[in-house]
């Protein structure tokens, strides 16, 4: 789960990490009363979406004046932002962000994720700040310094001062970006965060220590035990498709084919989507039905899929083990009689009752039904098909 900007700032505020005052717009006119409340110098507009490259489109703009603050508000709001992370079509830009204008005498880089390799959180930093820490990675990974730190214990002040001194602070900046990293790190050990990222951190001609932007991503799976953080969900910034899967216990994500996929599993999804690309097809979607999937939620599969113009054919995949394939046969047929199959659905099932399975979709003969020998025999004649 993703926040915006304005719930990020606010996160780190009641964590002790310094922010510069903002106010938050959802209607234009309301621009000229904020850029007043902020002090009436200069101010930031920042677009409010989950998606990068905001300046590089249009969507963060630096203003002079109450009417220029309705101005660029009044552009963001009616217009969608495209960059090279939201595809062609772009995204509507609901609120906006509004902050007073701060110096910057240098940018730094500060995030926490968790290091799979290694199983502990990891705190990077890096004196490369206000830009893609992945062009960082690429191009200069020594500028990138990092700790490690126990998920119970946390960041430890050492470390703090440590990764401080390691991108060039010293005195009471060093001390005042140590004390920023702890506070960081125990938000993300608090909050159940995947990434907790300021970019810039900052440094004014003062010599004081801001977070100017942000972004936290959470651990959909310890939503029960944050309701703070789960009534931060913005629904208008995910694929509805996927919003529908989700209600029903489906993992669902759009992908850019033209053959969707219907498999129980996660592992045997992935190695599905291999296997079209294998024989040159592109797969629509990931969709895992999971192991304990029930004729209805099949059938809503099958619907999420086929709302997808996109989707030229499809290809169930059932690995019987704890999901029956007679359970996924009585859907198939259930999903053809109610929905209506118009393009191919090649169907590959073995495993707990396939010989009853293979005989239900035999006795239904319905022609859009296509049967599998195995795997690859599946995957090619899905492939031909589209």
């Amino acid at each position: 789960m993703k926040v915006h900007e304005y719930q990020a700032r606010a996160l780190m505020e009641s964590a002790g990490i310094p922010v510069p005052p903002s106010e938050v717009i959802e209607v234009a006119d309301d621009a000229a009363a904020a850029f007043q409340k902020l002090g009436g110098g200069k101010a930031v507009i920042k677009a409010q979406v989950h998606a990068g490259g905001r300046g590089k489109a249009g969507f963060v703009k630096l203003v002079d004046s109450s009417q220029e603050a309705v101005e660029s508000a009044g552009w963001m709001l009616s217009n969608r932002m495209v960059s090279n992370q939201t595809g062609p079509d772009g995204i509507a830009v609901r609120k906006l962000l509004m902050a007073g204008a701060v110096d910057i005498a240098r940018e730094y880089y500060l995030s926490v994720v968790l290091d799979r390799a290694k199983r502990v959180p990891v705190m990077m930093a890096s004196a490369e700040g206000g830009v893609e820490i992945e062009e960082v990675a690429a191009t200069n990974p020594d500028a990138i310094k990092k700790a490690w730190f126990h998920p119970h214990l946390g960041l430890q002040p050492f470390q703090a001062i440590g990764l401080a001194a390691a991108i060039g602070l010293r005195g009471a900046q060093a001390k005042a970006a140590s004390k920023i990293m702890l506070q960081l790190g125990r938000l993300f050990l608090d909050k159940d965060c995947s990434l907790a990222e300021i970019n810039p951190l900052i440094a004014t001609p003062d010599g004081e220590i801001l977070a100017i932007d942000a972004k936290f991503n959470f651990d959909d799976s310890a939503d029960f035990r944050h309701k703070d953080v789960a009534a931060m969900f913005d629904p208008s910034e995910e694929n509805p498709a996927e919003l529908r899967a989700k209600e029903h216990n489906l993992s669902y994500i759009a992908l850019d084919g033209n053959i969707g996929c219907l498999v129980n599993g996660a592992g045997l999804a992935m190695s599905t989507m291999d296997i079209i690309k294998l024989h040159g097809g592109e797969p629509a979607n990931f969709l895992d039905v999971g192991g304990s999937v029930t004729p209805e939620g099949a059938v809503e599969a099958f619907r999420i899929i086929l709302a997808d113009d996109a989707v030229k054919a499809v290809l169930v995949n059932i690995f019987g083990g704890i999901a029956r394939c007679d359970v996924i046969a009585d859907a198939l047929i259930k999903a053809a009689r109610e929905i209506g199959f118009q393009i191919p659905v090649v169907v590959r099932l073995e495993g707990t009752n396939v010989e009853i399975a293979r005989k239900m979709l035999a006795e239904a003969n319905i022609e859009a039904l296509k049967p599998a020998a195995d795997l690859t025999d599946a995957a090619r004649q899905v492939c031909a098909a589209v």
